[in-house]
């Protein structure tokens, strides 16, 4: 089990450096779905011992990777000045 766990932490965080590195986050969430599909097809292949559950889960945790609630980038922090009331 443990060893599994590994497989799918590793193919997670494969999937999160590949949303990093492409430039999904400003992508339109039509085509971050397109996207993902597509590369979650390529995890699919680099980890074949993933079942479909584990695959949708990757899918799912991409997708909310990509439209988190609060905006990824420094100008949507707690510390700028729209972000928090100063006290």
């Amino acid at each position: 089990m443990a060893k599994h766990q590994k497989l799918f932490e590793r193919a997670r965080d494969e999937l999160f450096s590949h949303i990093n590195r492409c430039g999904v986050l400003e992508a339109s969430e039509e085509d971050q779905r397109q996207w993902m599909d597509e590369t979650v097809d390529f995890i699919a292949e680099r980890y074949p011992d993933l079942s479909p559950e584990e695959l949708t889960e990757l899918k799912t945790l991409g997708l909310r990777f990509c439209r988190p609630a609060i905006p990824h980038g420094s100008e949507s922090t707690a510390l700028s000045p729209d972000g928090a009331n100063a006290a």
